[in-house]
């Protein structure tokens, strides 16, 4: 617990400590207001994403590769609600880090843990939604449920062990030996070195293979949308082919619509990142780590928006007729990919 002194008392996070760090005063009515706040937002991330797990997980028609790159991406979003969320919001709160420094080592790197994961997987399904869109007679044969299973398994691994590497030598579970850091603080330190090099692999190497691959994507999508057009007010007779590309290309533009968001939201954490404490006021750190935490209850409202299996298996999933021994056979699709 923190010391509570009377309103000119300085109150420190640790007492007894020397080397406590001095605890921003809040009435008890703005902590209370705090604490609402970000406990409703926990709860609301992590039920919409469940929503999204339990609907792709459950009926049969939703697992596609694609479907399981969106169940991977709603598993990273579901633990920053239920985890990152509530502890970020006790520390913004409190002002004080009372977790201790071993678990502020393993705090850091479960969150650099989401963070990768979630980037990978939309690099992922750019990777497949290009090969949908731009070689949809290659797609059946490239992308298949399990190899894309495989893939989304190696990707968390190698998120895993890439931010065990970068926590490791960042010195967080040797936090002794760091200066200007007072007991009670759990603060984002990274050398030079670490700081040039996560810069590349985590964010300019895979948004640039996002963005590069979503233009193409969006050129050809265009392309497609013009041809199946052209030939319906001609009369023409339109193929189940075609009928599908312009299927794929509107789950692509969709799918577009959730990596713009989440690089929006994501942007900000590498201008903390590559400019410093120092250049960057606190108030306005916090508020762009709380942007991109706050996108993981972004990506089910898009679902909502644009994907008509999302509202019918909520539908299901909410008069509990998932229940029932036939249900995870039942059509929840329109079309190919809606």
């Amino acid at each position: 617990m923190a010391y509570e002194t009377e309103d000119d008392e300085t109150q420190y996070c640790f007492p007894a400590v020397n080397s406590s760090c001095i605890k921003t005063k809040r009435s008890t009515h703005e902590s209370n207001v705090m604490y609402v706040f970000f406990s409703l937002l926990s709860v609301w991330t992590v039920f919409l994403n469940l929503l999204v797990i339990i609907s792709i997980s459950h009926f049969k028609k939703l697992h596609t590769p694609t479907n399981l790159l969106i169940l991977s991406l709603a598993v990273a979003d579901m633990l920053v609600g239920l985890i990152i969320v509530p502890i970020e919001g006790i520390k913004l709160t409190a002002t004080c880090w009372y977790f201790g420094d071993s678990f502020c080592g393993l705090y850091s790197m479960f969150i650099g843990l989401l963070l990768s994961a979630s980037l990978c997987n939309l690099a992922l399904v750019a990777i497949d939604r290009y090969v949908a869109v731009c070689h949809p007679l290659e797609y059946p044969q490239k992308i298949t449920t399990s190899r894309t299973l495989a893939i989304v398994c190696f990707s968390w691994f190698w998120s895993s062990a890439y931010n065990i590497l970068f926590i490791t030598h960042n010195g967080y579970f040797n936090r002794s030996s760091i200066k200007d850091v007072c007991y009670g603080q759990c603060p984002f330190l990274v050398s030079f070195a670490w700081s040039v090099t996560d810069l590349f692999v985590s964010f300019l190497v895979p948004c640039t293979l996002i963005i590069t691959l979503y233009l193409r994507i969006f050129y050809i999508a265009q392309q497609h949308v013009k041809v199946i057009n052209s030939l319906m007010k001609s009369g023409k007779h339109v193929t189940e082919g075609s009928a599908r590309r312009k299927s794929e290309s509107k789950a692509a533009l969709t799918l577009g619509i959730i990596v713009s968001v989440y690089l929006f939201c994501w942007i900000p954490y590498y201008i903390i990142s590559a400019a410093g404490d120092t250049l960057i006021p606190p108030t306005t750190a916090n508020s762009l780590m709380w942007a991109l935490y706050c996108n993981s209850s972004l990506n089910p409202l898009v679902y909502a928006f644009f994907y008509s299996w999302f509202k019918k298996s909520v539908k299901h999933i909410l008069t509990l007729k998932i229940l029932q021994q036939a249900s995870p056979l039942v059509n929840i699709t329109v079309d190919y990919h809606s």
